[in-house]
């Protein structure tokens, strides 16, 4: 795939489903977002379509404190969260990273590539992951809105408080919702196939 397009990247999934069909099962998908004590929501991490301009208010924290948390979530489990404060055998799973810089260096795509040889999908990487993929990525499109719409229900005062609520969060997730979480990946492929790249409605994914 030499094309950052979603066109060809959905093409070359759906392809993938068609021969194996738990492809969608075995990648690995990752992604990292920041939750600030205070609740502040990073756009970066949580985004809002809408037709008509939805008039949020943010309040931007002077001295923010912030938690920046690493998971990866796949049909079997999520591993993490990784928190980032101031073997031998054949590997069947594929890895998505995002296009940022940082995990498109040279030497962190080595290290991937050292890892999970041609089942890598990232910018630069053996297959292509286009940017802005939020509609793609069950990280943006499900997990971390899950977590923050739960973890400041008893309004944490401490980051050490934060983290508990993250780690508790996202430990009683249950499989079944993963699993829904995943099959609801390829519904995505064929909206965005059949609507030729929109942006999907706000509510697509249903417990």
């Amino acid at each position: 795939m030499n094309r950052l397009t979603p066109e060809r990247f959905v093409e070359w999934a759906q392809n993938e489903i068609a021969v194996v069909p738990d492809f969608h099962k075995r990648i690995l998908f990752s992604d990292e977002a920041h939750f600030w004590l205070n609740g502040y929501v990073n756009k970066q991490n949580c985004r809002i379509w809408s037709e008509a301009n939805p008039q949020v208010y943010v309040e931007t924290p002077l001295h923010p404190e912030k938690l920046t948390v690493w998971c990866a979530l796949w049909a079997g489990g999520i591993i993490g969260p990784y928190f980032f404060k101031n073997d031998e055998g054949h590997n069947e799973l594929w890895f998505q990273k995002d296009g940022a810089t940082c995990h498109t260096a040279r030497d962190t795509i080595d290290l991937f590539k050292d890892t999970f040889g041609d089942r890598l999908i990232t910018r630069f990487g053996p297959v292509n992951w286009t940017p802005r993929s939020c509609d793609l990525t069950p990280l943006d499109y499900f997990l971390w809105g899950h977590v923050k719409s739960l973890v400041y229900a008893d309004k944490p005062q401490t980051l050490d408080h934060l983290e508990d609520n993250i780690r508790r969060v996202i430990a009683d997730m249950q499989p079944q919702m993963l699993e829904k979480v995943i099959e609801n990946w390829t519904s995505r492929l064929d909206y965005i196939r059949a609507s030729r790249c929109s942006h999907m409605p706000e509510i697509i994914f249903k417990m």
